[in-house]
């Protein structure tokens, strides 16, 4: 069960009902300032205590902890990121002068990577370098395990003067500034505020200016999107073609997650996948976030849809497609749900929104055909997506409780409404799509107009759709973007795989 659902309370109720006098114990590492502050008030209306711990009592029995990696950090090119750490430490001093602050403490590992240009293999599917930042008017520090910073790389960060200091030396660093301090409560961590000298300091509390920069990609980061989800659609066809083959072999949910990393490795540019694969047949489908594993993997075969989710991190980019497909004949209530989802992905797709409409206002375009049919999904529908960073990263999203960030052009979300039945199936389908501006303020005589452009390109479940619910200009909206999808992938795709490509995004009507 989980917080939130109707009998379980949230951590705050059940604190107001038991601490009691009781202290609670937090590793303060682990604890976002906000989120402490929040706890400290709970609990003081309960007569009770927050207490930071030294220790982590976890890792005090964790006797098999596994070793921190030792990876070397990677450079990534300006060629690929369109701008080098330089020009963007330049904006973030430009924002520090706004805001008459002298210092920005970076403490989450995407915004570090974002504008260092660095990439790390410190945390599993996210190429992230476990590491501390602090940026000045004039110089900027990154503390991080010095072993990981070879020569090419601690030349790309001489260049942009940044200096490198070990990981240890942050707390320290921290402590010896003074003047004022751009802190983010939400995302530096209670322990990163219990560092600072607050009779030297004054703290400015404020979302991290990094976040918007690293959302709104740069148009490199844009080409370099368009042109990794190309390879992505054409490994994603491939595997589509060879499963409908290979299912009657006796193949299971985790041989076919494998070999989809198999065709995806083929790609240039490839780094890995950006999450596990969610590959989920039949009832497994229905669990939102299945982790699928040799013991537990299910058979897959022609009596029920398939869901599978997955991405890729390249060089040049992040991708995360959601598929659902059927290897036999549907059935009335399996096409008729897959496309009311398909219906709502379309209708998100084409929406039309002037400037500082927030994902939170769209959100029930993905939703509208299932509600009149008296169904839903317990997911939001979209998130952002990192260039070559973290498959989800804010702070847009596409949610009804997500944050009301409004969404701007060079931002990409996932599109991604669903439906699902426990113990029989799941339905999802999942594009990424890239924020656009569509009318000018010129145009519109008010404020200008955004829109969507797919970024992913793999044809929709054919046998899945059900044209008795679509209307002509879904049709039409659907049969245009299968061209897109032949056009791009086409070239890329050798036989048997086009001729499945062919047959897939032909015209519906």
């Amino acid at each position: 069960m989980r917080a939130g659902a109707p009998d379980v309370p949230s951590l705050e109720d059940w604190l107001a009902k038991h601490a009691d006098g009781g202290r609670l114990g937090v590793d303060p590492r682990l604890l976002s300032w906000a989120r402490a502050r929040e706890l400290r008030k709970c609990l003081e209306g309960a007569d009770g205590r927050l207490v930071t711990l030294a220790d982590n009592l976890v890792d005090a029995v964790w006797e098999t902890a596994p070793a921190l990696p030792r990876e070397p950090a990677q450079v990534l090119s300006a060629e690929h990121a369109g701008a080098t750490p330089a020009d963007k430490l330049a904006r973030i001093r430009e924002r520090l002068a706004e805001r008459s602050c002298d210092w920005l403490l970076l403490t989450t590992l995407d915004a570090i990577a974002w504008t260092l240009n660095l990439r790390g293999r410190d945390v599993a599917f996210n190429p992230l370098l476990i590491s501390y930042a602090i940026v000045g008017r004039e110089r900027a520090s990154l503390f991080v395990d010095t072993r990981k910073i070879a020569d090419l790389a601690r030349e790309h960060l001489r260049g942009a003067q940044v200096d490198v200091a070990p990981y240890e030396d942050f707390a320290a660093a921290v402590g010896e500034l003074s003047g004022r301090v751009w802190l983010d409560p939400k995302t530096a961590s209670l322990w990163v505020a219990e560092q600072i000298d607050t009779e030297r300091v004054k703290i400015v509390e404020d979302a991290n200016p990094v976040d918007l920069f690293k959302a709104r990609k740069n148009a490199t980061e844009q080409a370099g999107m368009r042109a990794s989800h190309v390879r992505d659609g054409a490994a994603l066809v491939r595997f589509l073609h060879w499963l409908e083959g290979a299912w009657g072999e006796g193949l299971d949910e985790h041989g076919a997650a494998e070999r989809l990393e198999g065709f995806r490795r083929e790609g240039e540019h490839f780094q890995g996948l950006s999450f596990p694969t969610i590959s989920g047949f039949a009832g497994n489908g229905a669990i939102v976030h299945y982790g699928v594993s040799r013991e537990s993997a299910a058979r897959i075969d022609d009596s029920a849809p398939y869901l599978v989710d997955s991405g890729a991190q390249y060089l040049d980019g992040t991708t995360d497609v959601t598929r659902t497909i059927h290897l036999g004949v549907p059935t009335d209530e399996q096409r008729r749900h897959y496309t009311l989802v398909l219906k709502g992905h379309v209708a998100l797709r084409h929406a039309r929104f002037p400037k500082g409409t927030s994902g939170a206002q769209l959100d029930v375009l993905a939703r509208h055909a299932l509600w009149q049919e008296g169904l839903d999904y317990g997911h939001g529908t979209g998130h952002g997506v990192g260039h070559y960073l973290n498959v989800h990263e804010g702070p847009q999203s596409i949610s009804p409780r997500g944050a009301r960030v409004p969404l701007e052009p060079g931002m990409i979300v996932s599109n991604e409404p669903g439906f699902y039945l426990a113990e029989r199936y799941g339905i999802r389908i999942e594009n990424l799509v890239l924020v656009v501006e569509v009318a000018s303020a010129e145009q519109t005589g008010g404020a200008p107009f955004y829109g969507f452009e797919d970024l992913t390109f793999v044809p929709y479940c054919r046998k899945l759709i059900d044209l008795s619910l679509l209307d002509a200009v879904e049709i039409a909206a659907i049969d245009s973007y299968h061209q897109q999808v032949f056009e791009r992938l086409a070239e890329g795709l050798q036989q048997p795989a086009r001729d499945w490509l062919v047959r897939e995004t032909a015209p519906l009507s």
